[in-house]
C-alpha cells in the first residue's frame, strides 16, 4: 500500500467544494475596483505572495477559486458575520496550497468535524479553479 493510500485510510471526507472563477472577469473588477476589491477579499499575506512569479491576476483568482470552494464545502457562503479574508489560502513549504479559516469559520469547520483541507488550484489566461476536499477523522 502506499504511504498516500496508508494516509487517506485515517481521514473521513466530510464535504467537497469546487469553483471556476473566469479569469477576464476578475481582471475587469480588480482592475476597476483594485484597492477597494483586494483589501476586502485577500489578507495582506495573500497579495504579497501572489506577486511571486506568475500572472498576479491569475493567482488571485486562483486564491478566490478556492475561498468560494471552501464556503462551498462549509455550507455557509458569504455574509452574515463571514468575509472573504475569513479563508485564507497559504502556501506549505512544498508550495501546495492549503487554507486557514478564521473567526467564525473556525467553529463551524469544528462543529462539522474538519481537521484538515485538501487543495488544489490551478488558473489560466482564461479561468482559474479551484477543488478543497475537508477532512474529518
Amino acid at each position: 500500500m502506499t504511504d498516500e493510500k496508508q494516509f487517506l485510510k485515517f481521514w473521513n471526507v466530510v464535504a467537497h467544494g469546487v469553483d471556476v472563477v473566469d479569469t477576464a472577469d476578475f481582471a475587469r473588477l480588480v482592475n476597476k475596483q483594485a484597492s477597494d476589491f483586494l483589501d476586502r477579499y485577500f489578507t495582506a499575506a495573500e497579495l504579497a505572495t501572489a506577486d511571486e512569479g506568475g500572472d498576479r491576476t491569475e493567482r488571485l483568482a486562483s486564491r478566490f477559486a478556492v475561498k468560494e470552494a471552501v464556503l462551498k464545502a462549509l455550507g455557509t457562503g458569504w455574509g452574515d458575520g463571514i468575509a472573504f479574508t475569513d479563508v485564507e489560502v497559504v502556501s506549505q513549504r512544498s508550495g501546495a496550497p492549503t487554507v486557514v479559516l478564521h473567526r467564525r469559520l473556525v467553529a463551524i469547520a469544528d462543529e462539522q468535524g474538519i481537521v484538515r483541507w485538501l487543495v488544489s488550484a490551478s488558473h489560466t489566461p482564461m479561468v482559474a479553479m479551484a477543488s478543497v476536499i475537508a477532512l474529518g477523522s
